[in-house]
């Protein structure tokens, strides 16, 4: 099981590049960051006090990969925490962040026939592992990701990045708004109950997503979700 350490992280830049995303980059303050591919971190607003211990946080996955200098998340603005991020969190400052948490690429798997399921921001866990060396060793997988609209497709970089390290990743992007939301009965037709597979999105999204997987016959341990519930 990974150590969880607390570290200060100066914010490096943060964008907004659309309506109520935003992608926020962190440099250490000492100790560089250490974690693996898929794993989450937790983000404090208020400044960490140890008489006082851990304040009110959030999860976020980590979306680069642990070799990069830099670490980045990217968070929609959906409760009140997310809406205090989105303007308390300015270049420069100086916060703290507790990490690393999960292990969704830990367990040993098949790393043929494996696909992967993503609804909006639930990509950003795949994207610290498809933009690490290691994911050369992947035969042949498959990203199916949904967005709201194509404006909403922020990740373009990581996953050209992704499949230069891999040119065997195939990628079929759902535009919801013309085509629709993910299929999963579709996605189960191409893949088929041997595959493994991997979910990360809303949780309405994952629930539902891994029950029709089970009742078409794919086993639990094919079937890895991101939940930090």
């Amino acid at each position: 099981m990974a150590i969880v350490k607390k570290y200060k992280a100066e914010i490096v830049d943060i964008t907004n590049g659309i309506d109520n995303i935003y992608t926020v980059t962190f440099a250490a303050v000492g100790a560089s960051f250490k974690y693996l591919p898929g794993q989450f971190l937790h983000l404090a607003l208020e400044e960490y006090d140890p008489s006082a211990g851990w304040p009110e946080s959030r999860c976020f996955s980590m979306q680069s990969a642990p070799n990069e200098p830099l670490l980045k998340i990217t968070f929609a603005t959906k409760g009140n925490f997310t809406k205090r991020m989105s303007t308390e969190l300015t270049k420069g400052k100086i916060i703290d962040l507790k990490l690393p948490y999960g292990e969704l690429f830990q367990y040993e798997h098949s790393k043929n026939n494996v696909v992967f399921i993503a609804g909006g921001t639930g990509i950003t866990p795949y994207l610290s592992a498809f933009t690490d060396e290691s994911f050369q060793t992947y035969i042949k997988p498959r990203l199916y990701l949904g967005v709201r609209d194509m404006q909403y497709h922020i990740y373009q970089s990581e996953l050209a990045l992704a499949q230069q390290i891999n040119p065997t990743l195939e990628i079929f992007i759902k535009n919801q708004n013309v085509d629709g939301i993910l299929d999963i009965d579709a996605i189960f037709n191409d893949n088929g109950a041997g595959a493994t597979y991997f979910v990360s999105g809303p949780q309405a999204m994952i629930s539902a997503f891994k029950n029709k997987l089970q009742a078409k016959g794919v086993s639990e341990p094919n079937i890895r979700t991101d939940e930090w519930e």
